[in-house]
Formats: structure tokens, C-alpha cells, sequence
């Protein structure tokens, strides 16, 4: 096993712990994180936090190197592991938070981007190197960085494929917050997963969907997109933790919510 997964207090923490192959995104790695994920979510976690055993400042070194195909095939192809595991981390009902302490490259860059929020050490950077070793990258991994970053951005690092630093990624919006190291696992905490505790699950789920399919409707959304957020919507205000959350904020009392992510996957 290359990932360690355990459950506390509700949040799922996923660790790559192949430091010495630099926690590179093989076949292996990308399974099994695949499979984490997805054991916080069956287990009912608000949460799933990735982070990584460094190895010489490295947090993970992207896509392996090793497995790239050289028989013409495309190394970035719509079903090869790396790309399943980008679409689990963004299809994953509940929210996602890659927690960094070292340097990343390649597609691991994407793999935090993917996620729904990222909490940094101030020590790290961030690379997306396709162009170091001559991969084109899929259009769909470019319009997530175009979203994520604005094409400014996004082509500087692309065209450069050289790191930014952790403020530079927090000013341009890669991030959402940066810390000292010693201080990451606080701030995590405190700032992060103390407030997703306390919050509705299945509210806080139906609007993750949203966010995907509107990220993904560009400027012309299918009327069946609509359809589908009206159903999430529709389930959390006519649900429980809609009258509780009204009735706490009125009784100045903290929430009891009951409702869980999974609720929602009727409507998929």
C-alpha cells in the first residue's frame, strides 16, 4: 500500500506515502487514492484532505514518467488512471482538500486544482510541466487551468512550465490559503475543517454539483443542467437540515444536522 487512509472526526485523511519515487501519480498511486476517496465518501466523512510524505521537498512529482506510453498511444487519453482520478476528485459529492507541504509538478498541479480547495505551506511551489518533457496536454486539463487561473496565467505556466511560489499561487487564485509549515496542520483545522463540521453535508454536496456542472456549461447551459441543480436544490430545502438550520440560527443555538451526501445521488 502507497496510501494511507484514516478516518477521524468525520474527515477522511488520504496520504501518499511513496516518498522515495517522489509520490509519483502511477497506476498504482492513482488507484488507491481513487479508492480512499471514495471510502470517505461511503463512509459518510464532510470531508477528504490528500496530503503527501515529502521526500526532498517534493510533495508529488506528477504523472510517472515511467508508464508514459511510447507506442504512439496518448499518454493523456480520457480513460488512463491519472485522468480517472481527476474526474473522482472533482465528481466526488463532497469536498476535497489537498493539503501541501513540498513542491509540485506536472500532474499533480492538475490533481490539487482538481480539488475543491487547497491549503499550502509558504515553502511550496507549483509546476505544470508538459512542455519539460514534450507531452501535449489534453483540452480538457487546459480548460480547467483556464477556469482555475485565467489564460494569462494559465499560459505563463503552461509556455514556462517553471514553479511559482506559494503567494504567487494564493494572489492568482490556485490556492486558498498559505502557512508557515509548522503552523499547516492548525490552520487546516481551524480554518477548514472545524467549519465544514459544523455545516449541512448534504447542502454543502448539492452545491458542489452545481459547481461542476456549471464549470462545466461554459456559457450555454442545457436546459437538462438546470433540471439536475433544481433536483439537488430541491432535496436540501425541502429536507431537514433546511428547517434546522433556520430554527438554530433563531434558537442562537449551534446545529444538529443529520443529512448526509449520499441523499442526493437519486438524482444522478
Amino acid at each position: 500500500m502507497i496510501v494511507n487512509t484514516r478516518i477521524e472526526d468525520r474527515i477522511c485523511f488520504v496520504e501518499m506515502q511513496n516518498p522515495t519515487h517522489f509520490n509519483c501519480l502511477s497506476t498504482e498511486m492513482c488507484q488507491e487514492l481513487s479508492d480512499a476517496i471514495r471510502k470517505g465518501y461511503d463512509e459518510e466523512c464532510v470531508c477528504i484532505v490528500i496530503k503527501a510524505q515529502s521526500y526532498k521537498g517534493v510533495w508529488s512529482a506528477g504523472h510517472d514518467i515511467r508508464e508514459l506510453p511510447q507506442d504512439g498511444e496518448d499518454p493523456l487519453a480520457y480513460d488512463v488512471p491519472m485522468e480517472r482520478l481527476l474526474r473522482c476528485v472533482q465528481d466526488t459529492p463532497i469536498p476535497v482538500i489537498a493539503c501541501v507541504s513540498g513542491t509540485v509538478w506536472g500532474g499533480a498541479c492538475d490533481l490539487c486544482l482538481s480539488c475543491d480547495m487547497i491549503v499550502s505551506a509558504d515553502t511550496a511551489t507549483f509546476a505544470i510541466t508538459p512542455a519539460k518533457i514534450g507531452i501535449p496536454y489534453n483540452a480538457s486539463g487546459i480548460l480547467h487551468f483556464i477556469n482555475q487561473l485565467g489564460i494569462n496565467k494559465a499560459r505563463e505556466m503552461f509556455f514556462l512550465a517553471t514553479p511559482i511560489t506559494a503567494h504567487d499561487a494564493l494572489n492568482v487564485g490556485l490556492i486558498n490559503r498559505v502557512a508557515a509549515p509548522e503552523d499547516l496542520d492548525k490552520v487546516l483545522e481551524e480554518q477548514f475543517l472545524a467549519p465544514l463540521r459544523r455545516n449541512s453535508v448534504m447542502s454543502i454536496s448539492a452545491i458542489k454539483r452545481q459547481f461542476r456542472i456549471l464549470s462545466k456549461g461554459a456559457n450555454v447551459i442545457p436546459s437538462e443542467c438546470f433540471e439536475r441543480i433544481n433536483a439537488y436544490r430541491t432535496k436540501v430545502y425541502q429536507g431537514a437540515d433546511y428547517l434546522e438550520g433556520i430554527r438554530s440560527f433563531l434558537e442562537k443555538r449551534t446545529p444538529q444536522y443529520t443529512g448526509k451526501a449520499t441523499d442526493l445521488d437519486t438524482q444522478e
